[in-house]
């Protein structure tokens, strides 16, 4: 198999990732009604699905310096798809909660090993991250969209079980596919086998520092709005009512414009470097939230989309400073912690989001809590190094 066959799968294994993990957010709005409980209890049998992702990483990331990743990547799909299928066959609580349990844990495999495939590519490791990132996004918009259409034409248990056939499918196709090779740990595109120098190591604590305040932080924005935003668009977006495909195929219309975002940022990281960016765009998020605390009616559609384009756009900053500033015995394991930090925080954002609901905390209150922790990972990107990386200079 070619790098560049290669680097499809690992892209399609990113689209699938989060795909998996937002097929629960929505379809909890049917399960609910279907179950006769509420939203707020329904969404705490998600938990497992959030726990298992953060806890899966670090075994995931040891298994990638270990195993073919490849081969992970196809036990990826398989898993993931084999979990979706036992979640569709669920009739009852524990049933539902073990199978997005394992969910969580196979899309677990994908960051510490996919990331590890696609770092690495050089001068234009912004734009590798940024396309890569791009299916990411695609997966959220299309897990909405498709999951509020597969549940009303089907029922709930087809928004899983029809991508769960898919990504095993998939799966089989990588495994007929691949002649496995011991050099498959070597990232997917770096034809030209430029590796950047490491900065001094004050920058580098400085870097790291910044990147672990980003990760929680940046994390707990990113879990919250995902999982919440087809709650506040059937809330607060006038004409919704109560018709799933409808908000399924807004929240979907909203991720799919702003998976985009991450093209235009990765050149501007290979160009202009990671301060400028991730400060822009961090305080366009704060004013967004404030806004949104109290907006509603369709002008909650156009700021949603700002929003989530903002957000969506910062994801490949961290990574992108990880592999440009910090040495490469170090970036494995640099790159491990910034995930346990996000996903660790991102398992808590379900469990917290209930215990808001229950408790009458509605998004007003939600948004501007948010909107402080925008303005600290502001106050943190000023910490960062002006200018562009050392592999650029």
């Amino acid at each position: 198999m070619s790098r560049t066959e290669a680097f499809h799968f690992v892209n399609a294994a990113h689209f699938f990732t989060h795909y998996f993990l937002l097929i629960f957010p929505t379809a909890a709005l049917a399960i609910a009604a279907a179950w006769g409980i509420s939203f707020a209890d329904l969404l705490l049998l998600g938990t497992p699905l959030y726990v298992m992702f953060a806890l899966g990483t670090v075994p995931a990331g040891w298994l990638g310096d270990r195993v073919d990743r490849l081969v992970l990547i196809a036990a990826f799909f398989l898993g993931g798809g084999a979990s979706c299928v036992w979640i569709a066959a669920a009739t009852g609580p524990d049933a539902l909660a073990t199978g997005l349990g394992a969910l969580g844990l196979f899309a677990a495999l994908y960051h510490p090993v996919g990331l590890a495939l696609v770092t690495g590519s050089g001068r234009r490791s912004g734009r590798a991250l940024a396309i890569n990132g791009v299916f990411g996004n695609m997966g959220l918009a299309g897990a909405a969209a498709g999951t509020g259409v597969l549940a009303q034409l089907w029922g709930w248990p087809a928004a899983f079980a029809v991508p769960g056939a898919l990504s095993i499918l998939i799966g089989l196709t990588l495994l007929s596919r691949a002649g496995f090779r011991s050099d498959s740990r070597q990232p997917v595109d770096n034809p030209h086998g430029i590796i950047a120098s490491p900065a001094p190591p004050r920058t580098q604590r400085n870097v790291a520092a910044v990147v672990c305040v980003s990760a929680l932080l940046g994390g707990l924005i990113f879990n919250v709005v995902t999982i919440s935003l087809p709650k506040f668009l059937d809330e607060r977006l006038a004409g919704a009512g109560s018709d799933l495909a409808w908000i399924g195929a807004a929240t979907g219309m909203v991720f799919a414009l702003a998976a985009l975002a991450q093209l235009p940022v990765g050149e501007l990281l290979d160009r202009v470097g990671a301060r400028p960016v991730l400060c822009f765009l961090v305080a366009a998020q704060a004013v967004l939230f404030l806004t949104m605390s109290q907006a509603t009616g369709w002008p909650v559609l156009a700021l949603a989309l700002f929003l989530v384009t903002a957000i969506f756009a910062e994801i490949p900053i961290t990574t992108w400073l990880l592999g440009r500033y910090l040495g490469p015995g170090i970036r494995s394991r640099a790159i491990s912690l910034e995930y346990v930090l996000s996903l660790g925080v991102g398992s808590a954002s379900a469990p917290l989001l209930a215990i808001l609901h229950r408790h009458g905390i509605g998004f007003f209150e939600q948004f501007l809590g948010l909107a402080l922790a925008a303005c600290l990972v502001l106050a943190a990107g000023l910490r960062l190094p002006p200018g562009k990386a050392p592999a650029d200079s």
